[in-house]
């Protein structure tokens, strides 16, 4: 599956993804900025994670692509929507190498994947997490039209102390909304 940006496409993982996506998850500052990106990045953990995103795309459960620059197909990042089917929500999750850190390429890839959701899915809900720490996550949800929903302290475990995560959301009537301006 493939979904079109002015910059961009979110296509599905591809095994020839691992090497690329090793070399930038396995970046410290970006393992310290998300909850499930282990470092130092193991030898053969990118391809089990591509396989499982095959596996939970199939499921209807999770829907993970690649976050590729159309002007020269670099693959920059992953990004991703777990789905809760009964409540017609879903969580949105990304990651960007960080040699692309603050060129706007995250925003446009969040604004790809809201509209997949809300268009494609049929969603009434997408909301998204991040560390309190992490200011530019923070920034991309508001960027994308999400609302701060308040912090969950000491909500998750890493690396040996508790972080609070910042909560946003935004549902499908102000996401219309925000189109139609």
């Amino acid at each position: 599956m493939k979904l079109f940006t002015d910059h961009l496409m979110l296509r599905t993982l591809e095994l020839d993804d691992a090497e690329q996506i090793r070399e930038l998850a396995g970046d410290y500052d970006i393992a310290k900025s998300t909850l499930n990106i282990p470092h130092p990045y193991p030898e053969g953990a990118a391809e089990e994670f591509i396989k499982r995103t095959h596996e939970s795309f199939k499921e209807g459960n999770n829907y993970h692509f690649a976050i590729v620059r159309k002007l020269d197909d670099k693959l920059l990042g992953t990004i991703a929507l777990g789905i809760t089917p009964k409540h017609k929500r879903a969580e949105l999750a990304y990651w960007i190498g960080k040699p692309y850190w603050g060129q706007g390429y995250m925003t446009e890839a969040g604004i790809g994947m809201m509209k997949f959701g809300f268009d494609d899915l049929d969603l009434n809900r997408i909301c998204a997490h991040a560390f309190s720490t992490n200011l530019a996550s923070s920034r991309v949800m508001q960027k994308i039209g999400m609302t701060y929903e308040g912090t969950l302290v000491q909500h998750v475990y890493k690396w040996e102390q508790y972080y609070d995560l910042v909560a946003y959301g935004i549902v499908k009537q102000t996401y219309q909304e925000l189109v139609a301006r």
